[in-house]
């Protein structure tokens, strides 16, 4: 994608409720907002396939564009600060566009990207699990990196890498805790019955005694008129 894209916006007119925004969608439009840069906010329709093709890019909502807005002079530099999906069909509903100074620092969050498979996978059955998929920044708008990549080929099982190993310049400033957990090789936990239960389990159960009366203990008396 160009790193210069223009995106023509036109400005929206009259009562800015639910019905005119449905309205802009059936023109194949979507509504948004313009707003920053202590200049006045203004409502305004763009085309849903320019603003999916910026989201979808490398650099996805972190993109720096150029946003042209009819019958105003000039263009002013922005990103997508906000979007929303209609939950169905997954359309494009609405997006908010924040225009931006190019001289002036802001946070953003960056994603991380893991290079390689674990040495803890490859050979020794252990699983990778990356714990954070993003970390907050701090820099220049011309200094966002699309990602931070790290290497994880070395991870044994046991091991793990924290914010503080990730890559990092003098134009970066990391707000995330250098001390979380980005991702760690962890082992495959298989649970193993004792072998005494198990024999226990295996073994077919005896069939149940039934229980005896109550045992006379004392002999008979003998009967009346025996002879000895």
């Amino acid at each position: 994608m160009a790193e210069r894209e223009v995106v023509a916006a036109r400005p929206r007119a009259g009562k800015l409720n639910k019905n005119a925004a449905r309205r802009v969608r059936v023109k194949g439009m979507i509504p948004g907002v313009l707003y920053g840069a202590k200049d006045p906010s203004i409502a305004v329709e763009l085309d849903p396939r320019q603003i999916a093709r910026i989201l979808h890019s490398e650099s996805g909502h972190n993109t720096i564009f150029d946003v042209e807005v009819a019958g105003a002079s000039g263009t002013s530099k922005a990103m997508i600060v906000d979007w929303q999906y209609e939950p169905v069909r997954g359309a494009l509903m609405h997006v908010d566009l924040k225009r931006i100074a190019m001289d002036r620092a802001m946070r953003v969050k960056v994603p991380v990207q893991l290079q390689g498979v674990p040495v803890g996978v490859k050979t020794q059955g252990g699983i990778l699990d990356q714990v954070l998929r993003e970390v907050e920044i701090e820099c220049l708008p011309g200094d966002i990196p699309s990602h931070l990549g790290i290497d994880v080929t070395g991870l044994s099982i046991g091991n793990s890498i924290r914010v503080s190993d990730l890559p990092r310049g003098g134009k970066l400033r990391f707000l995330t805790d250098g001390n979380a957990t980005v991702a760690h090789v962890v082992a495959i936990k298989e649970e193993v019955a004792p072998a005494a239960d198990v024999a226990a389990a295996a073994a077919p159960a005896e069939p149940e005694v039934a229980k005896k009366g109550k045992q006379e203990t004392a002999e008979a008396a003998p009967e009346k008129g025996a002879k000895k």
